[in-house]
Formats: structure tokens, sequence, C-alpha cells
């Protein structure tokens, strides 16, 4: 590995293991310390997702103005309501008004698309095992990243999608699938977690890799390498935080049918 690489890795993995403890500390805190964090996250998110959809300033602080209703009302009780279905509705109205105020349907999807993780991330915590279920949801992504990332530069082997994403190789979607997988395991017989839950991770893995491609799609119809710059070594927030997107919501889809049930 040259110096420059070698130096490149140091950076990125000093950063992410910053980031991790940022999260770990906010989901330790829970209530208002996780709102804050996953409501800064969102409207930095949203921010770089005006970027890649659009360049026009006052329809983007539109966008991020509008959003910041839902956020707030996610504030947990007595500040707020919390992660209701009334926040859910004001989640759809604020995307619903800038679509009809700025006819950009993509720059109003941004909306929920940073809005339902945050949204999912509090309800996981407010579980009566909440610590437990948010962890695995966050760690999921985080160590179908690595399984990825390790397989996929020591297989290698044939592209998971050449177009979207040159780099990502079937061998590292298997890594990190597996990745999960012991993951959720190692949860089960060391922190109780649901063995339907356990199984489930790999599916979790599969939609990670999917919201990743997504955003890979979204930077090439941009023409962008990155989302934004604002972490050293991982580009913008959007790039970091790919994978939890749609994994945040599916994990809260998961818990809250099994409890309908």
């Amino acid at each position: 590995m040259s110096a420059g690489k070698s130096g490149d890795l140091a950076v990125r993995t000093a950063s992410g293991v910053a980031l991790i403890a940022v999260a770990l500390a906010a989901l330790w805190g829970g209530g208002v310390w996780l709102w804050l964090l996953t409501s800064v996250a969102a409207m930095l998110m949203l921010a770089e997702w005006g970027e890649l959809v659009q360049h026009d300033p006052a329809h983007k602080r539109l966008a991020m103005f509008a959003a910041c209703v839902p956020l707030a009302i996610l504030a947990p009780p007595p500040i707020a309501a919390g992660a209701t279905f009334f926040t859910v509705g004001l989640i759809f109205g604020a995307g619903f008004f800038v679509a009809i105020a700025t006819r950009k349907a993509r720059l109003a999807f941004g909306i929920p698309y940073v809005a339902f993780p945050a949204i999912a991330l509090l309800f996981l915590r407010d579980q009566p095992n909440g610590l437990l279920l948010a962890l695995w949801t966050l760690a999921t992504v985080w160590v179908t990243d690595i399984g990825a990332y390790f397989a996929g530069r020591s297989i290698g082997g044939p592209k998971l999608a050449p177009t979207v994403s040159p780099n990502k190789t079937w061998a590292g979607l298997i890594g990190g699938v597996v990745s999960a997988l012991i993951l959720g395991l190692l949860l089960w017989w060391f922190a109780g977690l649901r063995l339907q839950l356990a199984f489930a991770s790999p599916i979790l893995a599969v939609i990670a890799q999917i919201g990743d491609l997504y955003e890979s799609w979204l930077k090439r119809q941009a023409g962008v390498k990155d989302s934004g710059t604002i972490l050293p070594g991982h580009g913008g927030v959007l790039d970091r935080l790919d994978g939890l997107v749609p994994v945040a919501p599916a994990a809260a889809a998961l818990i809250l049918v099994d409890s309908l049930l």
C-alpha cells in the first residue's frame, strides 16, 4: 500500500471511529441527545441532497425550513410529540408542501429520505429493549460496510453494479451479508436479541448495500465524487449514512409489525 493510500485509510479510520463514538454516546443517552444528533444529521443530509438533485439555493433553503417542522416535533416528550404517526404525517406534509411550492419532486423527496431514518431510530430507542434494538440497527450497517470492504478488496471478482459503483463486487456483498449474520447471532447469544431479528440481519445488510448503490447513482447523475466534504476521509454525511437511510426504517418496520401481530 502506498504512503498516500495508507494516510487516506488512517484518516478514514480515525474519522470513522470518532463518528461511531459520537453515535454510541447519543444512543446511550437517548432522549434529547439522540434527537439532537439525528436531527442535525438529517439537516446536513438534506443540504447535501439539495446539491445533488438541483442547485437553486432558494428552493434548497425552503426545503430545509420545511423539514425543520417535523424534525422539531420529533423531539421527545414533554418537549414535543416524539416518534409518533402524527410526526410521520408531518414529514409527508412537509414533502408535499415543497413539491407544490417548488415543483421539484426530487427535492421534495429528500425530506422523507432524511427524516424517516431519524424517526425510525428514535422509535427503536423508545422500545422496551430499545438500546439493544437501536444498537443492532446501527451496528448491522457498520459491520456490513466493513465486511463488504475487506471481502471486496481481498477476494475481488465480478462487479456488483459496474455502471453505478465500479468498486463494488459480489464478493463484497456476500462478505457484508455474512458479517451482518455473525453480528446478529452474537447479539442474540450475548445480549438477548430475538433470534428472528438475528436472522433478519442479512436482509438488512442487502438493504444497506442497495442504499449505498442508490446514493452512488445519485452522485453519478450529479457528476460528483462525494456528496460533501464535511467528514474527513468519508466525504459528506450522505456518503457515511447512505446504508442507514433505508435500514433504520426497515428495522423499525420489523419491530412495529412484530408488535402488532
